[in-house]
């Protein structure tokens, strides 16, 4: 979920917890908040707490909450783990710590460190292109002991390295990237993360659904539908900006502020995903 800011560069807690609830009755099963188009690295950590606070508030038991608790610090993490646990939430989602460029054996007690921290269900989040590092598969088939760790969230499009995890393990793959998921579920995947659900989740429901239904004739329109979608929101501007911007334009009151370093789509990106969604046939 992106996180909604007010003029004045406040979290708008109004205009989440209507968006989290939107998302839920378009077909949600659960809910990231404070993820990376939550825009977490500009994130306080009671901000991050009171998010997970306001979505549980606005969904209840429709879905799961994920709060995202990572930062590049193994003890700020374990605290932000902790916190997250308080707030309500129902599970985590840890990325590689970023930066630092730790080797596999540091990547394996972080995650460890960070399991252990909370009695939360811990989802993986292997996105080498973010955190400068991918996770081995070797490493990922040692985390797959941990009892805590229970699913990952796959952005590094290594379908062989996928395949191994999905074959030698019981975790829940999910696909990190929205385009990938028709062909991550027809291996075995559970499902997506999704950035472009904010603005397509019914289309996403309807093609895990055919997936689901061995309905692969149903799967491949709705992909198909998906494509520009997928490009306007994934490829012109990073996805919080993109986000904010599309479920504006679509009547959604939601401010379309993001905070530095991050800034709004200027005319020409603006253009660019206005194309992307009158390809795919949106009148905006």
């Amino acid at each position: 979920m992106v996180t909604p800011f007010t003029k004045d560069d406040r979290v708008d807690f109004k205009a989440f917890e209507a968006l989290a609830a939107k998302l839920v009755d378009e077909g949600n099963d659960a809910l990231v908040v404070s993820g990376t188009t939550g825009e977490t690295s500009t994130l306080e950590d009671y901000e991050k707490a009171d998010l997970v606070r306001a979505a549980k508030s606005a969904v209840g038991d429709r879905a799961r909450i994920i709060a995202g608790t990572s930062t590049n610090h193994t003890s700020h993490d374990l605290e932000m783990a902790a916190k997250a646990e308080r707030a309500g939430a129902d599970g985590q989602l840890v990325v590689t710590p970023y930066y630092n460029k730790p080797s596999q054996d540091g990547v394996l007690a972080h995650y460890r460190a960070v399991a252990d921290a909370a009695d939360l269900p811990l989802m993986i989040y292997d996105i080498p292109g973010r955190t400068g590092i991918p996770i081995a598969t070797e490493t990922i088939l040692r985390l797959a002991e941990h009892p805590r760790i229970m699913s990952l969230k796959d952005a590094k499009n290594d379908i062989t390295a996928t395949t191994e995890v999905l074959t030698k393990t019981d975790l829940e793959i999910y696909s990190g990237d929205d385009q990938n998921v028709l062909a991550w579920m027809a291996m075995g995947a559970a499902g997506v993360v999704s950035v472009t659900a904010h603005v397509a989740a019914p289309t996403f429901r309807r093609m895990i659904d055919a997936v689901l239904n061995y309905d692969l004739r149903e799967a491949r329109i709705a992909h198909g539908e998906l494509g520009p979608v997928i490009r306007a929101l994934m490829t012109r501007v990073q996805g919080a900006v993109s986000s904010k911007l599309v479920l504006n334009w679509m009547g959604f009151p939601i401010n379309t502020d993001v905070r530095l370093p991050l800034v709004q789509a200027n005319e020409a990106e603006q253009e660019l995903v206005l194309a992307d969604l009158r390809e795919a046939g949106w009148k905006l």
